[in-house]
């Protein structure tokens, strides 16, 4: 009998017979709510998600004969990684299949933000030709901070050194990862130096609010913000904050604390209200890994995972 998986998110189409050739049962449900999960996931030997679905002990404990847990992405902060793996339940995820849409869209959204490519077009579009207010900033020979030297830090470090660009990596959770594209380094010299900033760490007790006033203090220069990971590493208020002292020269933002707008609290609302009215501020919907081609590299690389587990 074929071992069963349910995918209860929207993943490229590819992901079916992918799993097929693995000798699995597919049961894609990219519609089903939680409560519907909980009552079938006994049936299941894999799990695939994004990020709808979040996994905790009530839904692990559903799962009787669950052995994996496959994230269709990177980030792994829905899941109770602890409890899943005491239960004996193998957890993959796919950054290697959307790194390079990551990188390339935090490499967009910094030269736009240099060259103040959207405030531009938007004047253009209203017949106002105002070229000494849009002077841009060069990226060639800038000093960037990389703060996650994973797939996503090193995606965007490789896409800079066409630019001749000093890029410094901190990682606290890697050894001797110094490349041709940066050069492991300490938060004392990213402090020190970096005129640019980018994140790529993921969501944790630690890293939450991590980027906070006092963070922002330490730097010696007013620097340029990216952030392509998780916008709770860095709380709203301290945008704003730190953008209107200027010690961030400017944000490119694909993340936010909060990205339902409806669970906004009243000075959430406000905050953002005013980030909205800056033009040395970018935003996308998170979408930096959402590239065409990431739909079915992320499928791919999934498959190889599952495959590898030796459990199909």
């Amino acid at each position: 009998m074929k071992k069963k998986v349910l995918i209860s998110d929207a993943m490229h189409p590819s992901i079916i017979p992918t799993l097929t050739e693995l000798n699995f049962e597919v049961d894609y449900f990219p519609e089903i709510t939680r409560s519907m999960i909980l009552e079938k996931l006994h049936q299941y030997f894999g799990l695939i998600i994004r990020s709808k679905t979040v996994i905790d002990k009530e839904l692990i404990d559903k799962g009787k004969d669950l052995k994996f847990i496959a994230r269709a992405g990177a980030g792994l902060d829905q899941i109770d990684m602890a409890y899943a793996n005491g239960k004996g339940i193998e957890i993959i995820n796919a950054p290697e299949g959307n790194r390079d849409a990551v990188g390339e869209h935090a490499l967009g959204m910094l030269l736009a933000l240099l060259n103040h490519m959207h405030r531009a077009d938007r004047q253009v579009r209203l017949k106002n030709w105002q070229r000494e207010m849009n002077r841009g900033n060069e990226l060639h020979g800038k000093i960037v901070g990389i703060i996650g030297y994973g797939n996503m830090g090193r995606a965007l470090a490789k896409r800079l050194s066409g630019f001749e660009c000093t890029v410094l990596a901190y990682d606290k959770y890697l050894k001797k990862y110094s490349d041709q594209y940066a050069r492991e380094t300490n938060m004392d010299e990213i402090f020190q130096k970096a005129e640019i900033l980018s994140f790529h760490i993921p969501l944790t007790t630690e890293t939450k609010g991590m980027a906070n006033d006092e963070y922002f203090k330490k730097f010696h220069s007013d620097l340029f913000l990216i952030n392509t990971a998780r916008g709770e590493i860095i709380p709203i208020k301290t945008l704003l904050n730190q953008l209107l002292t200027g010690k961030i020269r400017g944000a490119a933002l694909d993340v936010l604390e909060v990205e339902k707008f409806d669970k906004l609290n009243n000075e959430q609302e406000l905050i953002l209200t005013e980030l909205f009215k800056l033009d040395n501020v970018i935003f996308t919907p998170h979408v930096a890994g959402w590239s065409e081609e990431s739909y079915i590299k992320i499928n791919q690389t999934l498959a190889k995972k599952i495959k590898l587990l030796k459990l199909a």
